[in-house]
């Protein structure tokens, strides 16, 4: 499918094969997340809903 290129082996030579690492960290990762996110409670809504929006002004009498 893919043709040999010869900079691309020359670097995997002297540097490892980087894209096959950095998609193995981000596999780890995405499977560390998902693992956290299943473990994770959920949001708990606890503020009232009578407080004034956030930047509204106070009301005055």
């Amino acid at each position: 499918m893919f043709q040999e290129n010869p900079i691309f082996s020359r670097l995997v030579a002297e540097r490892g094969d980087v894209p096959a690492q950095v998609r193995g960290d981000a596999e780890r990762i995405h499977h560390d997340l998902a693992q956290a996110m299943r473990w994770a409670p959920a949001p708990h809504m606890s503020t009232p809903r009578n407080l004034p929006a956030l930047g509204a002004p106070p009301n005055t009498l």
